[in-house]
């Protein structure tokens, strides 16, 4: 069973909130995929099992707030017999700017709370989707701009993107991350897209950087020292065309 797990605070006054950013993720994947069966009360949080592409999933978005998401998430990891690698969470990252994301497995908690208690619980090595949110520019600040709702403004790259989520969630179940990650950077960053070079093309770049330059006939003469004539017609016409070597 692969497990996709939205972190976030329950409770309808936290619902909007930057910090719920992982349960609005989740909750768009159970939207737009008919094969979840309706929320559930389970492994102290709420839960719906279904498919994505190949995979059986189970949605869970842990009820034990943010810094205890550890208990719910090491509960039905426990249950299922999943490994780290199986579990893919989603979660609000302050040093990303808003619309920004990044896949990543493994790796330090960077001061997130839950992703230290889910470390506490089941180890480092579980994979990542982080969705930024900006930072408010000051550290005293941040309590109350995670657990701000967001701004009217934001829908406009905050709805894109948990769309976009939710239409490849499938290639993140089934554990290609790169490919789920290129999807979302050609629909939400096209021009970030056209930038990057394809495999092949850099492939040929490095194949003919490493071709040594062509040389003319004349210059490969001169590197191998030809033993010509010293005297008489033919003599003055190599000179000609080699230069004469001994004023070199």
């Amino acid at each position: 069973m692969r497990l996709i797990v939205g972190l976030g605070n329950p409770g309808s006054k936290y619902e909007r909130n930057r910090h719920n950013v992982g349960f609005l993720a989740v909750d768009e994947i159970h939207r737009q995929n008919a094969s979840f069966s309706p929320w559930k009360s389970r492994f102290q949080g709420q839960t719906s099992e279904g498919r994505l592409g190949n995979e059986k999933v189970l949605l869970l978005k842990p009820f034990t707030f943010m810094n205890e998401s550890g208990r719910s998430v090491g509960e039905a990891m426990r249950f299922f017999k999943s490994e780290p690698e199986d579990i893919l969470v989603i979660y609000d990252e302050l040093d990303l700017p808003p619309a920004k994301f990044r896949m990543k497995a493994g790796g330090g908690h960077g001061g997130h709370n839950g992703l230290r208690s889910i470390s506490a619980h089941i180890g480092p090595d579980y994979r990542r989707l982080r969705l930024g949110i900006g930072h408010p520019g000051d550290k005293k600040l941040v309590a109350n701009y995670v657990l701000g709702d967001f701004a009217k403004a934001d829908q406009k790259w905050l709805e894109p993107l948990l769309d976009e989520i939710a239409r490849n969630a499938s290639l993140a179940a089934e554990g290609k991350d790169s490919q789920f990650a290129n999807k979302l950077t050609l629909a939400l960053e096209p021009e970030k897209a056209k930038r990057q070079p394809k495999a092949e093309d850099t492939a040929e770049r490095k194949s003919a950087a490493k071709k040594p330059a062509k040389q003319s006939h004349i210059h490969q003469a001169r590197k191998q020292n030809p033993n010509v004539p010293t005297s008489g017609p033919m003599a003055a016409m190599l000179k000609k065309l080699l230069g004469n070597q001994d004023e070199k």
